[in-house]
């Protein structure tokens, strides 16, 4: 039981990123698009939007996978 519930949590901390970045990308634009269209399609905007993204993934990944072998010996 103990393997089947860390495989388990293990594939929901390898989701849960892909779920997280998917929103932060989608709503960047909202939060930071300054509603002004040459801004959001310049390059720094799209630099600023991997960027964010990448690192709200790795965070939320690194923390699923600290907790999910937090407890493995």
């Amino acid at each position: 039981m103990d393997n089947t519930l860390t495989i388990v949590f293990g594939i929901i901390a390898i989701l849960l990123p892909i779920l997280a970045g998917r929103l932060v990308w989608k709503r960047f634009d909202g939060y930071f698009g300054r509603n002004n269209e040459a801004y959001m399609d310049s390059l720094e905007f799209f630099l600023k939007k991997i960027g964010l993204t990448a690192l709200v993934a790795l965070i939320i990944l690194w923390l699923g996978m600290s907790l999910v072998f937090s407890n493995q010996a």
